[in-house]
């Protein structure tokens, strides 16, 4: 097939037909350069995914006018939104950027309430929200709202949709970028959809992936990995209504979609469209490695996934082109990297630095970090990391067992033991976590826990062991100037900046005792917020600590866009890293990973190149001159370039 000539005569075919009336002539106009400008990189990659099939230009015409109803539904403050955001579209990388991520409930009750809580964010210096799935769901467990009943409705316990699009607009006139859920690879059995397809709606049977007998989904099931082992075996489920084995990766009430139908891509543009219109800045993709299935493989991190999200991309690009894509890929590290790019996922979570940081803590030994940062970390100069320490989800030990393996690390041996150091079964573990998805074959799991609690802060209390704390606290502001400092967007998850600990009330509730990730799912109270004033608490340490790192964050622009070095320190305990703006301003972060103090000559650091270093967290100050810094346990330095002397 001739692309170039084939796109030109579809696209001269669908503007013909394209209804564009609700448009005025500018707006039109508008459009139709943006569509212009994508449309031979969209039928391009819809061509890979779909183009074998006879009724591709229906479906292709279908997705225009979808896109074109969308553009044309958004407001006009979202229009200059867009403007302004492809004017600067770096926006992400500033050095303002901080992110928190809450339950709408958890974090303030409902939405209204989230609305009142605006000033404590902005106090905060939170200017990024992401709110974990606030969409109608079925009663009971949903997986956290990750099983969407409705995309365009809210939880009936949460608001209403005019309280979420009050809420939108009240956070962006605060400063703040909403950032919403996209659950695309799944939808829950209670969806319209799926409730079609259990009537035996034929047309919405060929949304999921449904068979008549076990056959085929035994052959699928020879390749794939449990997600939830200690829930339910196997990748399908039975649906009695039907009569028929669904396809459902994580619990059987999330019926994965089949998106080698094109109508479904379609259908889920239009939800996409519409969450864009509510003023979402970026939109997280759930999952997104498990969205292509293809026989003879583990169905995850397929190529026409990765085709697949630059289509959706694309149609953004379009219709919407100030909403971003957040990549979730909980993966290999070769994968993560994979879905980083300007065209497909402008912002990547980085699990990686994450669980080698929870890693570090617990060997003390910062070489596994330093070589896996020193391959993994540098990404296109277009997009950016949402580095984060703790979310809603469990720690999975997502290192590359092959740069574990030069350092002389088992992989499969250390990911046990840090499973029993962050359970609190190995001896000397200052950790206090709980294990999840524990797998009765192979007794594998995953773990949980605030990080608080995983940092030492509750075993500190319990034993009022002042030492104790004081590490933890150490432990806790160490890892937040992490992911302050390195690069990317800081994604503080709501209650760690206060420090909160463990919630075990999730035992006693049935729709939640099986998950225990709820542990680390804590109700953030007024008292609590009130709690971390009180000087000289632990909380209180924790929280004026952390916002003397965000206001220098936000005070240098070196945080923001510059680039990131991995430095190696040749000293066990350390971890460090230089970020060097365009200006040629340089900042050195240098970590102690340990609870013993620590020397490092200042030459092995690469300091004597004529500068003076200020360090912006203690008095220390470093000239060209040979000098031995000295690292108290847990210590951080945040040392910043100044004129020659």
């Amino acid at each position: 097939m001739d692309i170039e000539r084939e796109y030109k005569r579809s696209l001269e075919r669908i503007l013909t037909g394209l209804d564009l009336s609700g448009m005025s002539k500018r707006e039109q106009a508008v459009f139709i350069d943006r569509l212009n400008e994508q449309f031979p990189r969209l039928f391009a990659l819809l061509v890979e995914i779909y183009g074998q099939r006879y009724d591709f230009f229906y479906y292709l015409q279908q997705l225009v006018q979808t896109l074109a109803n969308g553009f044309t539904k958004r407001s006009n403050v979202l229009k200059q939104k867009d403007n302004a955001r492809l004017a600067a579209p770096h926006w992400y990388q500033d050095e303002n950027m901080l992110g928190m991520a809450c339950y709408v409930d958890l974090f303030a009750g409902d939405l209204k309430g989230l609305q009142q809580r605006i000033p404590y964010l902005v106090e905060t210096g939170i200017t990024y929200l992401h709110l974990m799935p606030l969409y109608d769901s079925p009663k009971g467990d949903s997986d956290g709202g990750y099983a969407v009943s409705d995309y365009r409705k809210v939880n009936d316990t949460l608001g209403t949709n005019k309280d979420l699009e009050e809420l939108s607009k009240a956070l962006a006139e605060a400063g703040i970028s909403l950032v919403l859920d996209f659950v695309f690879n799944h939808t829950s059995d209670e969806h319209p959809w799926a409730l079609a397809a259990k009537a035996g709606d034929q047309k919405y049977q060929e949304f999921y992936y449904m068979f008549d007998d076990k056959h085929v989904p035994d052959e699928y099931e020879k390749h794939l990995r449990e997600i939830f082992p200690q829930v339910r075996r196997g990748n399908f489920s039975w649906d009695s209504d039907s009569n028929k084995w669904v396809w459902t990766t994580f619990n059987n009430f999330q019926w994965d979609l089949n998106y080698t139908n094109p109508a479904v891509f379609n259908a889920i543009t239009d939800e996409m469209l519409y969450l864009a219109n509510l003023g979402c800045e970026a939109l997280r993709l759930d999952a997104l490695a498990f969205i292509w299935k293809e026989m003879g493989t583990n169905c995850e991190n397929q190529a026409k996934a990765h085709s697949l999200i630059q289509a959706f991309n694309s149609c953004l690009q379009i219709a919407a082109p100030a909403v971003v894509f957040k990549s979730e890929a909980i993966v290999h590290p070769d994968e993560v990297l994979k879905y980083i790019d300007k065209q497909e996922c402008q912002l990547s979570y980085n699990p990686l630095l994450m669980a080698l940081i929870w890693n570090t803590l617990a060997t003390r030994d910062t070489h596994l970090l330093t070589e896996s940062m020193q391959k993994s970390f540098e990404i296109s100069p277009d997009c950016a990391w949402v580095n984060y320490v703790r979310c809603h989800d469990d720690i999975g030990w997502t290192f590359d067992d092959a740069v574990a393996g030069q350092q002389g690390v088992n992989g499969y041996d250390h990911r046990r033991f840090l499973n029993q150091f962050y359970t609190g079964r190995f001896e000397g573990s200052f950790a206090t976590g709980v294990a999840f998805g524990e797998n009765p074959s192979n007794g594998d799991c995953r773990v949980c826990g605030s990080l608080a609690s995983l940092a030492g802060l509750e075993q500190g209390i319990e034993q009022n062991n002042a030492t104790l704390i004081e590490h933890a606290v150490a432990r806790i502001l160490m890892v937040h100037s992490i992911i302050l400092s390195i690069g990317g967007i800081p994604l503080i998850y709501s209650g760690d900046e206060l420090a909160l600990l463990n919630d075990y009330s999730y035992e006693q509730d049935d729709s939640k005792k099986h998950d225990e990730r709820w542990v680390q799912r804590i109700p953030v109270t007024d008292a609590d917020i009130q709690a971390s004033k009180k000087k000289g608490t632990p909380q209180n340490r924790v929280a004026t600590g952390l916002q003397t790192l965000i206001g220098l964050r936000k005070q240098y622009s070196v945080f923001g866009q510059a680039s990131t070095r991995i430095i190696n320190p040749h000293q066990n305990a350390l971890f460090a890293y230089q970020r060097t703006a365009k200006d040629g301003t340089a900042l050195l972060a240098i970590c102690n990973f340990s609870e013993h103090k620590q020397k490092v000559s200042s030459v092995t650091l690469g300091l004597g190149n004529g500068d003076v270093w200020q360090d912006l967290l203690s008095p220390v100050r470093v000239s060209p001159a040979p000098q031995e810094l000295e690292l108290a346990p847990y210590q951080v330095m945040w040392l910043l370039n100044s004129q020659p002397v």
